[in-house]
């Protein structure tokens, strides 16, 4: 039996595993991105690599906390209001949305054309999943648990209901979504579209997902989150059309 939400004890003191976890998550992937940078025959510029860092850097901050917070936005103007929890709320579907926009700006600045997203797709997929482990050991106390279900799949995550383990399910489909995405990538595919099919299949994924956690519904029965991910699905079905339609016209 998990005694959720897991914590550390070090030097005599609790620290939430999830944060740990969190930050383990981007630290590893960061480490993993720069090795597969080392290893790619496809070297970019200098400027063009710090410009491509900093627009999805800021893009992802930006974004993650804008949409963290618009997940229930009546908290914006009511007294439950604060810096601190507004600073503490994110999501990766913000982070992943916005971060696009910041990095084709910021290619935009700097005249770049080509792709550089199937590089980091896999090191943002690794990320992803040691931060939902982090999710998942901090159960009902962060705001990605699942609703109660009478299910074979409910899990005790830290009240006296069964709930979907939502976390454990986005782990799972991820893994799946590695497997696929290292098949494509076999495949004599133009540069970009490894990346295209993670975006478009991760962001399907979360639209369903979201159906099974507590959200704010805000047009007809979909939260901000899944809207979001709406206007994603509908960019990469353009941006997938255009991609195949160019690799069968060269072949």
């Amino acid at each position: 039996m998990i005694d959720f939400p897991v914590t550390l004890h070090l030097l005599g003191k609790s620290i939430l595993l999830h944060p740990v976890l969190e930050s383990l998550g981007i630290f590893v992937g960061m480490r993993y991105y720069f090795y597969l940078k080392r290893k790619s025959p496809e070297k970019l510029l200098l400027h063009i690599s710090l410009a491509v860092i900093a627009g999805a850097t800021a893009g992802a901050l930006i974004g993650s906390k804008l949409l963290g917070n618009l997940e229930n936005p009546y908290t914006l103007f009511s007294d439950a209001f604060s810096l601190k929890k507004f600073w503490s709320n994110n999501t990766i579907v913000g982070g992943l949305a916005l971060g696009l926009v910041g990095v084709e700006l910021a290619k935009k600045i700097v005249g770049h054309k080509d792709s550089t997203g199937d590089l980091i797709t896999f090191p943002l997929i690794l990320a992803i999943i040691i931060g939902r482990i982090g999710c998942f050991f901090t159960g009902i106390y962060e705001e990605t648990y699942g609703l109660p279900t009478d299910s074979v799949f409910g899990m005790h995550l830290g009240d006296e209901y069964l709930r979907h383990p939502v976390s454990l399910y986005e782990i799972i489909f991820l893994i799946l979504l590695w497997v696929i995405l290292k098949m494509i990538q076999k495949r004599n595919f133009p540069s970009g579209f490894v990346f295209q099919v993670f975006m478009f299949s991760y962001f399907t994924f979360r639209f369903f997902l979201d159906f099974l956690k507590p959200r704010v519904e805000l047009v007809g029965n979909l939260g901000a989150i899944q809207l979001t991910c709406l206007l994603v699905i509908i960019y990469y079905i353009y941006k997938i059309n255009v991609t195949l339609r160019y690799n069968f016209a060269i072949k």
